[in-house]
């Protein structure tokens, strides 16, 4: 036990020093850089950003959906977040007849509001420093099983406890610092989410992905919904009897404008940062997993965007799949051009030298930090192979040929069900949204080309056993052939035939049809490769647990943050411009005039400018919402630190006041997530002068400002 709290006492000492990098533990900003902030220009106390007595900026915001951050901004409830956070709902409750992601939609008035099935906002009520309880009776000399047994068991009580004190409030643990932190998160979860505004993709996604992760940018990426409430303004079920919740603490926003070297700070939930990875793990990323994951998407992406191309109703219906797949897609291929171009790597191996000569020269062996970076290059090592295929069968396969999610609800594990479907008109439902935004034809040419590339580039014996049992012995192996016998005789493309099997159940038909054997042997070797990769993932993450830990008593004088993991966190800076290269100088904002300039009659997908802004536009019809040259600023940079699952996360002025909404990084840094650059790296944020613009000139939705504190 006295390792971990040499530990605990090494990080509390840190926070007396500054960084620009870090996304930030709400509870501890008064021991770590309020004073940094503060002289930066930030007006207010950390008690009025975060306090665990009374309503503070926190309460404002949410974690939107499963992966973005949204900011109440009025008392009833309204709530900002970005276009692309929305997208699935906006999706979802769009058809060929009310094409929203075409056009865009704007209730009039609360009646008008639509009702978002499955969407959920959460509001974190409670943050508990919890590593005592977790880690306080585990010696420093356990081993990871044993640490990871205990660790485990304690944490479990926890949230027992933490769920019996608060009652219908959902309880996390995450862990920090490779498992040498944790802290309680006491959540609630609001399920009545409905859609009130939303501009076209054309404006909001301008740009495609010709334009993302890049800068300048000229995207107005914002949605607005609402949080409805039961009649206590507790979370219920949807109703037309619920109300809009009443909200205790909401933004104002601000009209007063940011200018270069302006304080600003962002709130949000960031979603994963691998900021402690080592070389090793970064030359996997370069070698193995960022070029699997950018051919076998890209692939995929070629064929859906074709049919996408080619009907309205296929857009529609693969708009969410294609934009979730191409963004981590564009973002693959930039991390590992910033990886090499900044020569990450071998400033890793310079941070490794001297971690192994300070373990070696002042710790003892049994302590565990001599040997950490051995057990992470061996772990690496071993799991390489086995990793390679998980990542295959995953991307080529379950994320890639449809098919076998539909198939896949037959099988326990491995074997086929035996017990007839419990929730059969729940199960049918469930299904029906599924089939919906489904084309049986784009998913066969996928299948084809999956099929194909897994069997020309994976390991052979990790191949499913399908490719020598069927498409060999029974097809001559031809793909082709085989994926057409495959999508022309399953009863798995088809709602009502799947609806028929779960309403009435029958192990002998499945069994028969020619599905089952493919999607068997694919989740069999699945199951196979994770298994072998498993066997050593216990020592990497006991290398990885001992290195962060050793890090930190090595430097016990520097600002560490934890890597993100999708809890709320806050990071600072200023509004700046920067250098991409030599010769070359961005300006922190773009305005208007650029949607102009990059319209793109040759490429409507992507930069299609709607009539009605043109007018407003020429006009120079902006009112209240220019800024004091005359322009209407669209975009604008800072250098805060943040990640994916901030998008949507409020930009702040010094006041604590909406400035703009966090929407994407920049190309140049995109190595960000495994090492911060602060010369470089810039967070792109929507303003929120053009939000309002759009809402009010373009939408003619003026009522919605009505409702929101603007700050002039």
């Amino acid at each position: 036990m006295k390792k971990l709290f040499l530990f605990v006492a090494a990080l509390c000492a840190s926070f007396t020093a500054a960084a620009d990098e870090g996304m930030w533990l709400l509870p501890y900003l008064q021991k770590m850089n309020i004073a940094t902030m503060q002289q930066r220009g930030c007006k207010l106390s950390a008690e009025e950003i975060y306090s665990a007595e009374k309503s503070s900026l926190k309460d404002a915001i949410v974690i939107f959906g499963g992966g973005c951050t949204g900011e109440i901004v009025s008392h009833d409830g309204l709530l900002f977040t970005n276009h692309h956070c929305g997208f699935d709902a906006i999706q979802g409750l769009s058809s060929v007849e009310h094409d929203y992601l075409k056009n865009g939609f704007w209730a009039m008035n609360n009646e008008q509001e639509l009702p978002a099935p499955g969407l959920e906002v959460r509001f974190i009520r409670q943050i508990i420093d919890m590593t005592p309880q977790i880690v306080g009776n585990i010696p420093s000399t356990a081993s990871q099983a044993e640490f990871e047994k205990i660790a485990g068991e304690n944490r479990k009580a926890a949230i027992k406890e933490l769920e019996k004190k608060n009652p219908g409030m959902e309880v996390i643990i995450p862990s920090f610092f490779e498992d040498n932190q944790f802290f309680a998160f006491v959540m609630e979860v609001y399920k009545d989410i409905r859609l009130v505004g939303t501009p076209p993709s054309s404006i909001g996604k301008f740009g495609g992905d010709t334009d993302n992760w890049m800068w300048p940018r000229h995207t107005g990426d914002f949605s607005i919904f609402r949080v409805y409430a039961g009649k206590d303004n507790r979370p219920a079920e949807y109703s037309s009897e619920n109300r809009p919740y009443n909200a205790e603490k909401f933004l104002k926003v601000s009209l007063k404008g940011i200018e270069e070297n302006d304080f600003a700070m962002i709130m949000g939930f960031p979603g994963s940062t691998e900021r402690f990875a080592t070389s090793y793990e970064l030359n996997y990323m370069l070698d193995v997993d960022n070029p699997q994951r950018i051919f076998i998407r890209g692939e995929k992406q070629k064929i859906w965007w074709d049919d996408m191309m080619a009907s309205d109703k296929v857009r529609i219906q693969y708009a969410s799949k294609y934009a979730r797949s191409s963004n981590y897609w564009k973002n693959s291929i930039g991390m590992s051009k910033g990886i090499r171009d900044l020569k990450v790597v071998e400033r890793k191996q310079e941070q490794e030298a001297s971690f192994q000569k300070w373990a070696d020269e002042n710790t003892m062996p049994q302590e565990g930090y001599q040997d950490a970076l051995k057990k992470i290059a061996q772990a690496q090592e071993q799991m390489a192979k086995a990793g390679a295929a998980v990542q295959y069968l995953r991307e080529a396969f379950y994320s890639a040929v449809e098919l076998i999610a539909p198939a896949s609800i037959v099988f326990n594990g491995n074997e086929l069900r035996d017990k007839k479907f419990n929730k059969v008109d729940e199960d049918i439902a469930k299904m029906g949204e599924w089939f919906k935004d489904y084309n049986v034809s784009t998913d066969r040419k996928v299948a084809k080309r999956m099929l194909a590339i897994a069997r020309e580039n994976m390991a052979p014996e990790y191949l499913p056993s399908f490719y020598t049992e069927i498409v060999d012995k029974e097809f001559g192996g031809d793909i082709d052939k085989y994926v057409d016998y495959l999508y022309d005789n399953t009863m798995f493309t088809s709602l009502d035939k799947v609806s028929a099997l779960i309403a009435k159940y029958n192990k002998k038909k499945v069994a028969a049809d020619p599905a089952i054997p493919f999607v068997k042997s694919v989740r069999e070797m699945y199951k196979k490769a994770a298994e072998e990769k498993s066997k050593y993932v216990e020592t990497f993450a006991e290398g990885r647990r001992k290195y962060v830990a050793g890090l930190m008593l090595q430097h016990p004088d520097k600002a560490w943050a934890s890597d993100a993991n999708f809890t709320i966190r806050l990071t600072y800076g200023r509004v700046l411009p920067y250098e991409p290269k030599d010769g070359v100088l961005y300006r922190h904002y773009t305005t208007l005039k650029g949607v102009m300039q990059k319209e793109d009659k040759n490429n409507p997908a992507e930069f299609f400018v709607p009539e009605k802004l043109k007018d407003l536009y020429a006009a120079q019809d902006y009112g209240q919402y220019a800024n004091t040259k005359g322009e209407l600023p669209v975009a604008f940079l800072a250098d805060c630190d943040i990640t994916g699952g901030n998008s949507g996360s409020p930009m702040l002025n010094a006041n604590g006041e909406l400035i703009g909404l966090a929407f994407d990084g920049n190309w140049e840094a995109m190595s960000g997530d495994v090492a911060f650059e602060p010369e470089l790296q810039r967070t792109i944020g929507v303003d929120v002068r053009y939000v309002l613009f759009i809402i009010d000139k373009f939408a003619g939705a003026g009522w919605l400002l009505d409702e929101m504190e603007i700050v002039k």
